[in-house]
């Protein structure tokens, strides 16, 4: 029971990390060549696996001719991948001290380097889907250290960030984007990051009903 609890840990903490970095920047050789040879990681781009324009092309001038331009069009161009946007009434981006996630970044020592990241504000998707990257990392040293009480408690800030932040807006922009998409690879990368949040923000709401504890721990 315990060797499958880590399993599933260990694929919310790559899962995340894989989203996130998608979302926050272009992607390159190196990990468009993982994507195409790791048949799990595969299995989420279902449309993107039988698409024809990627038949008899090398990696590289598909990234130049197709998804670099998508990534361009989608997250810095025409669509604005920001939650103050979706959530404030007057559809501002809030970039300051005031943005609704900075503060909560700050009480978990969580850093964003805009600059690197090449994003305005921290309530960017690819940076909150990261800060849940960062959570289920420190879920899983929890857990392989038998810190129950630790691994509960994080469990519940994974559960209010989600409810609060991420499923408040996420969705619709990831629909927006899968409508826009000119690649199926973005179409698959935004399906699936839809239904892997709101499976999790599911998951994570069966376990807030036994108090954010395992079955395992609560017998």
């Amino acid at each position: 029971m315990q060797e499958d609890l880590k399993k599933e840990q260990l694929a919310r903490v790559n899962i995340y990390a894989l989203i996130s970095r998608l979302l926050m920047t272009e992607v390159d050789e190196d990990l468009l060549k993982l994507i195409l040879k790791d048949k799990n990681i595969l299995s989420f781009f279902p449309v993107f696996k039988d698409w024809k324009k990627r038949k008899g092309m090398s990696n590289k001038d598909l990234i130049e001719r197709y998804l670099n331009v998508d990534f361009t069009n989608l997250l810095l161009l025409h669509l604005i991948p920001y939650e103050s946007f979706y959530t404030r009434e007057d559809q501002m981006m809030e970039t300051g001290g005031d943005n609704p996630v900075q503060q909560l970044y700050n009480d978990f020592d969580f850093r964003v380097e805009l600059d690197t990241a090449r994003v305005m504000a921290g309530d960017h998707i690819g940076v909150e889907l990261e800060f849940m990257y960062k959570l289920c990392e420190a879920q899983m040293k929890a857990l392989d250290d038998g810190a129950e009480d630790v691994v509960a408690q994080i469990a519940e800030i994974e559960y209010n960030f989600l409810k609060e932040h991420l499923v408040e807006w996420a969705p619709l922009f990831l629909l927006n984007v899968k409508n826009e998409a000119g690649t199926a690879f973005y179409f698959d990368l935004a399906n699936f990051a839809i239904e892997f949040i709101l499976s999790d923000f599911q998951y994570l709401s069966d376990l807030k009903k036994n108090n954010f504890k395992t079955k395992e721990e609560s017998e």
